[in-house]
């Protein structure tokens, strides 16, 4: 696998990019080409031009400021755009590389960020990546091509973040800042991060956003040992938490982050640290299809 320029990088990194590569190839394969392409090729339109309206033209088509001017009605004509653009807008902040059940979860979220990747170089799109923590750290533009794909994992794979904090606002300020053509963007953080709500809201507004929330099942419920003192991740701080039961703030934050993205219409995709992600994926895929057919 010469084309991940292995002399800057550790055997081990070296075969852990491989290994994601093998097996988000598999999944790909296997899974996903089908439901990705289905649920994302094609879905912007480009301006094409306008022409006299024929019967049988849908009437919401009808570009009234040349009708105007022409006194006849005349349509826009629009023709399936040929790529898209994924964008990967990827937490790497202090609470994400936590000990947790089965792996990190900085670990599940670049092995799902890498089947994102193949899913869309298969399907011949551009693809982009965003490292975030309290600042953006790292910017890699959307280019196409195995090549690229496997330059993106590594780039999450080896990446030691400067900083511990999370905010999402100034990953979603970048990508609004450098995609101007509406574009999908995979937000995956487990959202511990104050006011974001007007940054994606504006995203949102403009690209097709989904958020993979990332979570640990151990950071909701904890052994009955008493009251236990932590350090937080992000801040360095000592904490202390009253072990047994899940932890009081939990289905509150859970209800408020659910609700939010309900409002702003982004679909959201739940992952577990505990369990593994190809159901999961699978869902959001097949929700997305039936929402198309019957749109």
């Amino acid at each position: 696998m010469a084309d991940t320029h292995g002399s800057d990088i550790s055997p081990e990194i070296f075969k852990n990019v491989r290994r994601i590569e093998m097996a988000a190839l598999r999944l790909v394969t296997h899974l996903f080409t089908g439901e990705y392409s289905s649920v994302f090729k094609g879905q912007g339109m480009e301006f094409a031009e306008v022409r006299p309206y024929e019967p049988g033209d849908e009437i919401r088509s009808i570009d009234w400021n040349v009708t105007a001017r022409m006194r006849q009605p005349y349509v826009k004509r629009y023709v399936e755009e040929r790529e898209s653009i994924m964008m990967l807008l990827v937490d790497v902040s202090g609470s994400l590389s936590r000990a947790g059940s089965r792996m990190l979860k900085s670990r599940l979220s670049a092995e799902v960020a890498a089947v994102l990747a193949f899913a869309a170089i298969q399907n011949n799109d551009k693809v982009g990546l965003v490292l975030f923590t309290d600042r953006v750290e790292k910017y890699v533009p959307p280019r196409k091509g195995r090549r690229h794909v496997l330059r993106v994992v590594r780039e999450m794979l080896t990446h030691r973040p400067e900083h511990v904090g999370t905010d999402l606002n100034a990953a979603l300020e970048l990508f609004a800042r450098v995609t101007k053509r509406r574009s999908t963007a995979f937000l995956l953080s487990d959202f511990h991060a104050p006011e974001y709500e007007r940054a994606l809201r504006w995203a949102a507004a403009r690209h097709d956003v989904v958020a993979l929330d990332i979570h640990d099942p151990l950071e909701e419920a904890l052994p009955a040992t008493g009251v236990m003192r932590w350090v937080d991740a992000e801040t360095g701080k000592l904490r202390l938490t009253r072990t047994g039961v899940k932890l009081q703030n939990a289905d509150r934050l859970e209800e408020e982050r659910r609700t939010l993205f309900h409002r702003m219409r982004i679909d959201r995709i739940r992952l577990s640290t505990a369990e593994p992600y190809v159901e999961p994926l699978l869902a959001f895929f097949r929700r997305r299809e039936r929402r198309r057919q019957y749109a």
